[in-house]
């Protein structure tokens, strides 16, 4: 028998409530009742500056609605909700996202410094995964009304290997949680990181890391 479906609106609130509360989220308690970022000031804190001119539209956005487009590379998008895109979030702790993808798309190998991530599945069906320092995979395959957790900072992974697209909404407890993607941070960064350190690290020749380099390089217009 099927099992039934919740709103997106319900599934929202309950992930962002089974969150950890503020005091022992990654970040900072908030000292007043709100600090709408001012996306446009120079100042730089360990978030944003509060701005002084405040609407309703500072805590709105309707950006998670849609799926988005998987048509690239990796076959997945992910459509953020996070203080850059809701300034109303700023020193709250929270943000959410969504992650759609194509039919044996994937979201690959990356990490969040800042947050915990807790995904609820849409549609379809996925493979994850993290690792922990101790080198240990735990995966699960997860289907639509399924929650899976990944811990803060360890690196993690979703796959669809199934024929049909696929979707999440994941919740996150940091306004601006970060992603590091093992393989554009190692092969893809600026400066690069020099080939002798990575045919050392992979046990690879010089040839096999341009190749690798040269395929995650930004596409020029």
């Amino acid at each position: 028998m099927a099992r039934p479906s919740l709103p997106c609106a319900v599934v929202a609130v309950l992930l962002l409530a089974l969150l950890p509360t503020p005091s022992t989220a990654g970040d900072p308690d908030l000292l007043q009742d709100i600090c709408v970022a001012d996306l446009t000031s120079a100042v730089k804190v360990n978030g944003f500056a509060c701005k002084a001119a405040v609407t309703e539209d500072d805590f709105y956005f309707k950006g998670l609605a849609a799926a988005g487009n998987t048509n690239n590379t990796y076959g997945s998008v992910v459509t953020g909700a996070n203080v850059e895109k809701l300034p109303g979030l700023n020193t709250l702790g929270v943000s959410m996202s969504r992650i759609d993808y194509a039919p044996g798309g994937v979201n690959p190998p990356h990490t969040h410094p800042r947050a915990t991530e807790m995904v609820f599945v849409l549609q379809g069906t996925l493979d994850v995964g993290f690792i922990t320092t101790a080198n240990k995979l735990y995966t699960k395959t997860i289907s639509a009304g399924d929650v899976f957790v990944f811990p803060r900072g360890l690196l993690h992974f979703q796959k669809n290997n199934g024929d049909t697209p696929a979707a999440v909404i994941s919740a996150f407890n940091s306004q601006l949680p970060g992603t590091q993607s093992l393989a554009m941070t190692l092969f893809a960064a600026s400066p690069e990181v020099p080939d002798g350190v990575l045919t050392k690290a992979f046990q690879v020749g010089t040839k096999e890391v341009e190749k690798i380099k040269s395929r995650l390089a930004p596409k020029k217009r």
